[in-house]
């Protein structure tokens, strides 16, 4: 159950009164309409400098992942995260959600999970970025290269922000524990049904 915010509390009359004496509801209530009259007369002289020509900006449909921290997640980020996973619930979209504080991976299509398995994310020094991505190339097999580690024939690769991707790995067995460089591993026999089931354009939630 999602939790009660003040928001939800101060705009919604039915809860108020369940809880509240009617006495202070009555002055909850008017101090209601005094704030939102309040507010709209700030907004009409506000917006027309706001939305002159010169000021038009655009907004972006959803933050990148640079806009939130990484570690920890902030709260803001975390009920972001949360409200995209639920609208993703309501498409019939093929997607991927990430749970790092479980080390699970869950495959949807739309609000049915099809797939979950045990995966190994980023460790402590090197995390696997939170967001809301989306995969946009994907190898059979690749070579995975950094500072301190070179490994060829990476299976069922499918990258969804930068160098992070979901993968196999033959190398270790040790899902359920973040041992990553910020990747996602997973077994490979898991990583082939991946690979065949998502597409380019899959989005991927990343979240604790």
């Amino acid at each position: 159950m999602r939790r009660m915010t003040a928001r939800s509390f101060l705009f919604c009359p039915s809860l108020q009164s369940s809880i509240i004496p009617a006495s202070f509801n009555a002055g909850l209530q008017s101090w209601r309409r005094m704030s939102l009259s309040l507010l709209g007369g700030i907004a009409a002289i506000v917006a027309p400098a706001l939305f002159s020509s010169a000021a038009i900006a655009r907004i972006p449909d959803r933050p990148t992942s640079d806009e939130f921290p990484h570690e920890p997640t902030s709260q803001l980020a975390q009920d972001y995260l949360w409200d995209e996973m639920d609208y993703l619930k309501t498409t019939s979209e093929h997607w991927i959600e990430i749970n790092l504080s479980t080390q699970r991976l869950i495959a949807w299509e739309g609000n049915r999970s099809v797939y979950a398995v045990i995966v190994s994310t980023g460790q402590a020094a090197t995390p696997t970025p939170t967001g809301v991505f989306s995969i946009y190339t994907t190898y059979d097999v690749t070579r995975m290269q950094g500072e301190d580690y070179d490994v060829p024939d990476v299976p069922y690769a499918m990258f969804y922000d930068g160098n992070y991707a979901i993968h196999g790995a033959y190398w270790h067995n040790s899902f359920g524990v973040p041992v990553s460089h910020g990747c996602t591993n997973v077994a490979v026999d898991h990583a082939a049904w991946l690979y065949d089931w998502a597409y380019v354009g899959s989005p991927v939630v990343v979240h604790y």
